[in-house]
């Protein structure tokens, strides 16, 4: 099995143990993790990783109180 070409994130610091990275395993699987914790893999596919980061920064995943 051939390792995974983990990236950083260009937003991450570049300090040791306080980076996201990606991944992908086939066009359709995407993987993110934090490299501080390198075995909590998330996988999405790019098309939900799309919409999360969208609504990430259109802060709409924020929790509204009535």
């Amino acid at each position: 099995m051939t390792q995974p070409n983990w990236q950083k994130s260009s937003f991450s610091s570049g300090g040791e143990g306080n980076c996201v990275e990606l991944t992908a395993s086939a066009p359709t699987h995407l993987h993110l993790r934090e490299s501080d914790r390198p075995d909590e893999i998330a996988t999405a596919t790019p098309r939900a990783l799309a919409h999360f980061l969208r609504a990430l920064k259109s802060d709409s995943l924020s929790v509204r109180r009535h």
